[in-house]
């Protein structure tokens, strides 16, 4: 296939709202001699592309300023130290932005295969969210079979994703949810109990259906709001993960003793900032032991909201909105 020199995309004219999102033509980018250059058929929206188009989350000096993380297509150049891949290759990678565009170069050891049976806005659903629960629950936050796990957010793409690998795994999942319908969601796809935080307590609701005991391992996006009740909500040995701070992160009165009690782990991450070494490490890690499993048809993206590449903004106002259940993808090639 013959490259274009040309490429649509969506710019970012200025820090603000969705509205300052629109469609542009710029250059396709080229490969460096460890990355390829992927004909995007779709990408993902993720709540990082919201804080980098708001302009508080900024690419790193080397990485795309356009806007997405993660995307689907076909192999259609390679750089010149890469091997494994050959051109016509279909593939999901974690970009280090450029995912809103119709070309967009990523290191050749941040893609993926599409699972079996998978097409493009599937497997553009799979990067970011994958990669982010399998470094903070599995690897950081050591969850192991016969645990119990509690996320929070339950029903976004990284929740769902969380409940579907730890259920897989072998823990027994709670999850919170801001309506009735969410939690619904939540237990569909493997919470044993989804907590309503508008109408309940969530300390108090997991402190009945764990008899007290707590739970082992918390995936927390809400932050400082809920900083002290999670702590209140894990057992002796117990792992908190923050991956998010949508409500704040200055936590004030935090009493250090009730961690000592507990015997507790905080610890958090942004995957942005992770070395291509890391990067390749969690690519290996999700090959070996989820990629069996999404190839046997378990534990796949939750696909909410399907919108064209020129919509961005409205893809952009619908996760703001927080009604969605699962992903939200934009499709570039039909």
């Amino acid at each position: 296939m013959k490259i274009p020199r040309q490429m649509r995309y969506i710019e970012a004219s200025e820090p603000g709202g969705p509205g300052v999102l629109s469609l542009a033509t710029g250059t396709v980018p080229v490969p460096k001699p460890t990355e390829v250059l992927i004909r995007v058929f779709a990408a993902g929206v993720n709540r990082p592309d919201i804080i980098q188009r708001k302009g508080t989350y900024p690419p790193p000096p080397d990485a795309s300023p356009i806007l997405g993380l993660e995307v689907a297509g076909e192999v259609i150049a390679l750089g010149a130290g890469v091997s494994g891949f050959a051109p016509g290759d279909r593939v999901c990678a974690l970009a280090n932005g450029g995912g809103y565009a119709e070309y967009c170069v990523a290191p050749a050891t941040q893609c993926l295969r599409w699972p079996q049976g998978y097409e493009a806005t599937r497997a553009a659903a799979l990067p970011e969210t994958y990669f982010t629960v399998w470094v903070n629950i599995f690897q950081m936050g050591r969850l192991s079979e016969g645990e119990s796990l509690l996320v929070h957010g339950g029903t976004s793409g990284i929740g769902l994703t969380a409940i579907q690998l730890a259920r897989e795994f072998g823990s027994t999942v709670f999850a919170t949810a801001g309506s009735r319908e969410k939690c619904a969601a939540a237990i569909k796809y493997g919470a044993q109990a989804a907590i309503n935080y508008r109408e309940e307590d969530f300390a108090e609701r997991i402190h009945d259906l764990t008899l007290s005991q707590g739970v082992d391992v918390i995936l927390d996006i809400v932050g400082a709001p809920y900083f002290v009740r999670n702590l209140h909500c894990l057992r002796k040995d117990g792992r908190l993960i923050e991956v998010a701070t949508m409500h704040g992160s200055k936590v004030a009165d935090f009493d250090i003793s009730e961690l000592m009690r507990r015997r507790a782990t905080i610890t958090g991450s942004m995957m942005r900032p992770r070395t291509a070494q890391e990067k390749a490490a969690v690519a290996l890690a999700l090959v070996q032991r989820v990629w069996p499993v999404l190839d046997a048809g378990r534990c796949a993206p939750v696909i909410d909201r399907v919108f064209p590449l020129a919509q961005a903004a409205d893809a952009h106002r619908y996760m703001e909105a927080g009604a969605h259940i699962g992903k939200i993808v934009l499709t570039v090639v039909a």
